[in-house]
């Protein structure tokens, strides 16, 4: 679509850490990259976008990064021409100066409000719809989704043929977690550790310390690491560190840039995320996994959850989707999870096994950016 001569706004309010910049980010550059659109990405934390870009300088108000004009969103808004589609990210408010240059357009914008993801079977039916009308700019819903009807997931073009080769690939592996100083002894199960903190925790690393085959448990910076540490019996943890409780070692990684998280993703025989950036990582990388769901006022970020369990265990036997929905919703409640996942290892090869058609399944749809400037498409 090289010649789709637009210009695109994508502004990202930074809400939970990286979550939110780490979609819009990754979404920018594939506008880019992949549709040769010109993209302007527009955050309100430079700070939170620094750690999985390392190049960005804080102290740059406008910047050009993997060719997307990266943009501070200040307090005190500046007038800046609209553009031609406007992305506003997760429900974020818009500067009311830049919704009035939207309005000032001789050709208003399309105005798109790209939502959270959810399962949930009521996406569907809201997905493309019009929303509020800003005078001459109608606001689009525009939700990203698991099924036919919705936006799909993101998904980089070629991305699951690269991800195939690379778990095929032993030597590329070792030389990946070589540069992560990540010596994996000899049959030990690697795990990824990235979740909000969690009661939870402690039961699962007992179970995982008194088994009989040793795990490697890499845990990259983040708020899980002080329910980490009281397991341990430490003060603190820091980057680099490493702990050995019996079968069970402990690793701090550095928090990584977004294409080592996806390599990280794939080295690993079961993956533990959070929120939705990793969480949609996690999926293409085919392994079983873990989400911890980010936690909403009155819990009905639990129906989010039951909904995506629905859809996702639905291809497994009555006794292998039992033990992942008791798995996920003990670990999204706080509650202890070594029984449920001693339970879940009874069935591992199903899981496993499911996890890859489910990556595959999911790879048939069309990605969220392509689905988006085929929205932009049919709306002009």
């Amino acid at each position: 679509m090289s010649d789709l001569k637009t210009r695109w706004d994508i502004f990202c309010t930074v809400v939970d850490n990286y979550g939110d910049i780490g979609v819009t980010w990754r979404l920018a550059r594939q506008l880019v990259a992949e549709h040769s659109l010109t993209v302007r990405l527009w955050v309100d934390d430079l700070r939170a976008f620094e750690r999985m870009c390392p190049e960005i300088n804080i102290h740059v108000a406008q910047q050009w990064q993997e060719g997307v004009e990266v943009c501070h969103w200040p307090s005190e808004w500046t007038q800046a021409q609209a553009a031609d589609v406007v992305i506003a990210a997760f429900a974020c408010q818009l500067p009311p100066a830049y919704m009035d240059a939207m309005a000032e357009r001789q050709q208003p914008p399309l105005w798109m409000n790209l939502d959270y993801l959810s399962a949930e079977d009521w996406v569907v039916g809201c997905h493309g719809l019009p929303s509020v009308k800003y005078k001459s700019v109608q606001k689009f819903f525009f939700f990203p989704g698991f099924q036919p009807g919705t936006g799909g997931l993101l998904r980089e073009r070629g991305l699951l043929e690269r991800r195939r080769q690379f778990q095929q690939d032993a030597a590329a592996q070792r030389q990946f977690l070589d540069s992560l100083g990540i010596v994996r002894a000899p049959g030990a199960q690697l795990i990824s550790l990235f979740a909000y903190e969690n009661t939870g925790l402690a039961s699962w690393l007992d179970v995982l310390a008194a088994d009989d085959e040793p795990t490697h448990l890499l845990v990259p910076e983040g708020r899980i690491l002080g329910d980490v540490a009281h397991w341990l019996g430490v003060d603190s943890l820091a980057v680099g560190d490493l702990n050995v409780r019996q079968a069970l070692t402990v690793q701090v990684l550095p928090f990584v840039r977004q294409d080592q998280y996806d390599h990280l993703l794939w080295c690993c025989d079961f993956n533990a995320v959070r929120g939705e950036d990793s969480f949609v990582r996690a999926q293409w990388a085919g392994r079983p996994m873990l989400w911890h769901i980010y936690q909403q006022d009155e819990d009905i970020h639990l129906d989010k959850l039951d909904a995506f369990l629905a859809l996702y265990t639905k291809g497994l036997s009555p006794a292998a989707a039992e033990a992942m929905n008791g798995l996920w919703r003990a670990w999204s409640a706080g509650q202890p999870i070594g029984d449920h996942w001693l339970n879940a290892r009874k069935h591992w090869p199903e899981l496993q096994k499911n996890a890859e058609v489910w990556c595959l399944e999911q790879g048939l749809q069309a990605d969220l950016a392509a689905a988006l400037v085929r929205f932009y498409l049919n709306w002009i």
